[in-house]
């Protein structure tokens, strides 16, 4: 909390537009509060991040043996429903694998593991989907997928009704304060949204966890988190 107690000074505030110059003297009394609140809301959107790892002996058979995963996981999501518009493309590479990767593997799977190929998507769905075309997308192969990101579809409306909270902590606030001093709060002269003290803070990020792409099974028991949005008011109200 800061406060600017009346003092003769000028005060200049300026917006992304315009300056506004409010003068603090013995006729223009005024009190400057900074003020922070939060919105809670239900996640209404995720995007669920999968991905797949495929090997083989050479380059020409890895290769194709992710083309046939990563075009089967791509049917399987379209199939599912999910526009192609809400399929991202994160990463795909093809490598060599490093002999300290699998020198403790037995020969013959050494042999079959000399090259590897890997892809990424962002999956963009509602939030009571996730866990669906999580499913999805590991039956179809997606075998190093898992994590998910909560967020609003409205983040503006989240971060206007947090906004709005600060603005009444920091009336609150000032009223206080105007009591302590023997005077009466007067009326709002000037009020800044400041940069949120954070960001919209969903699930945070973790390291994709492999699934082991076997017969289809039920999906995972997965619940959309809470998201939450932060906002700073600077305010400043005329004093009696």
């Amino acid at each position: 909390m800061k406060v600017l107690l009346p003092i003769a000074a000028i005060l200049l505030f300026t917006t992304a537009a315009t300056a506004q110059q409010i003068q603090v003297n013995k006729d223009n009394r005024t009190l400057a509060v900074t003020a922070s609140e939060t919105a809670t809301a239900d996640a209404d959107t995720a995007i669920v991040h999968i991905g797949f790892q495929a090997f083989g002996p050479d380059e020409k058979t890895a290769y194709a043996n992710g083309s046939r995963i990563s075009n089967a996981i791509a049917k399987a999501l379209t199939d599912a429903g999910v526009p192609k518009k809400d399929i991202e493309s994160q990463q795909q590479n093809l490598t060599h694998v490093q002999p300290y990767e699998t020198q403790n593997l037995p020969a013959d799977q050494r042999a079959q593991r000399q090259f590897t190929v890997t892809q990424t998507w962002d999956v963009k769905t509602k939030a009571d989907d996730a866990a669906k075309i999580l499913n999805v997308a590991v039956n179809a192969g997606a075998n190093q997928s898992g994590n998910i990101d909560w967020s609003v579809a409205d983040e503006n409306a989240l971060e206007a009704q947090a906004a709005g909270k600060a603005l009444a902590r920091a009336r609150a606030i000032a009223e206080q304060m105007a009591s302590g001093l023997g005077t009466k709060l007067g009326w709002l002269i000037f009020a800044s949204n400041e940069a949120p003290t954070r960001p919209i803070t969903p699930l945070p990020r973790m390291p994709m966890m492999a699934m082991k792409a076997e017969a289809p099974t039920p999906p995972l028991a997965i619940n959309p988190r809470k998201v939450t949005q932060s906002a700073t008011v600077y305010a400043v109200f005329a004093i009696d």
